[in-house]
């Protein structure tokens, strides 16, 4: 893989890490208010403040694992195939919480977002397969 290809998958495991930071900054350190916005009630309850804050601390490491996947995705597919399914169980775990109506639909961008990123992880593994790399 190089010259345009390699510079698409780069930009997008770039683009990848700044959409969890999205979350995650907001996530981290106002974890009431995006509880709030997110599920449409305060989260008072301090142990389950803890797991939502630290839930968003997971999100920050995937967004600093696709930075290093970003930097050479050739060498680091297994942080792709972490993350890509992160995402999805994300994305399907999510959607069953707005299908029971638990979350406001800014799930669904949420949703929708990580859909794409996942399908774009499978090009970027069957693009490398192409080139005869292996996936590990």
């Amino acid at each position: 893989m190089a010259g345009r290809e390699l510079r698409f998958f780069r930009a997008l495991f770039l683009i990848s890490a700044l959409w969890n930071f999205a979350g995650a900054f907001p996530g981290l350190f106002d974890s009431a208010g995006m509880f709030e916005r997110e599920f449409g009630h305060a989260l008072v309850d301090p142990v389950m403040l803890a797991v939502y804050r630290g839930a968003w601390g997971t999100a920050f490491l995937y967004g600093l694992g696709f930075l290093v996947v970003a930097y050479n995705p050739v060498r680091h597919t297994g942080v792709v195939m972490m993350g890509g399914l992160g995402k999805a169980l994300f994305a399907i775990n999510l959607l069953a919480m707005y299908l029971n109506g638990w979350t406001s639909d800014f799930a669904i961008v949420v949703i929708a977002g990580d859909v794409v990123f996942v399908l774009l992880f499978v090009v970027f593994f069957r693009r490398l397969r192409r080139h005869g790399q292996a996936l590990l």
